[in-house]
């Protein structure tokens, strides 16, 4: 076999090549309209709670019982014409993870992640833990795969124009997990 020698000039301007490539392509990404987010709480010694959402804006446009409807969406040509509910966020399924078994509201749901979903309310949202957590948004829901289902008060709240989960009322045995956008806020309480 030859000795073959190494030819730098060349190797150097395809591993320039090669990263003005992906930079290129890095600067021509969009931006998404509804950002990702995701927040996560640890509860107790060992519990965490994460949330995986996409962050829709107000954008000087009504939300509750306009943009959202109160109660099930009509359905649409995603859904085949089917009603579906509210993901709770925008775009991919929004998800909640348990990695211990807890109580939501006092009742118990198994480790696991789950897709969140809502039925909007003027004085009450039904809050459903969905063991479908992969799919598009809520087209696909189906009501016989929900593990655990909640009824919350919508409370008042300041203006939030993007949409925003998080935690407060932090205990060493529980927190209450809130949605907040426009002047509404829906509060749950997670518990070991």
């Amino acid at each position: 076999m030859k000795n073959s020698k190494v030819n730098f000039p060349t190797i150097t301007l395809l591993i320039a090549l090669l990263a003005f490539g992906q930079l290129a392509f890095a600067q021509n990404a969009k931006p998404r309209k509804s950002p990702k987010a995701s927040v996560m709480q640890r509860i107790g010694a060992d519990t965490d709670v994460v949330i995986d959402y996409s962050r829709p804006g107000v954008k000087g446009r009504t939300v509750w019982g306009d943009m959202i409807p109160y109660g099930m969406n009509p359905g649409n040509k995603y859904s085949k014409d089917k009603p579906y509910p509210w993901r709770a966020g925008a775009d991919e399924n929004t998800t909640i993870t348990f990695t211990k078994d807890v109580t939501i509201n006092g009742k118990k749901i198994a480790a696991g992640k789950y897709g969140l979903h809502m039925l909007p309310g003027k004085s009450e949202f039904k809050v459903m833990f969905n063991t479908v957590n992969d799919s598009w948004g809520s087209y696909a829901y189906d009501a016989s795969k929900d593990a655990l289902v909640i009824s919350v008060k919508p409370e008042k709240c300041e203006h939030t124009e993007w949409l925003e989960f998080g935690f407060e009322g932090l205990s060493a045995t529980g927190a209450t997990v809130f949605l907040k956008w426009e002047e509404v806020k829906i509060p749950f309480k997670v518990a070991l």
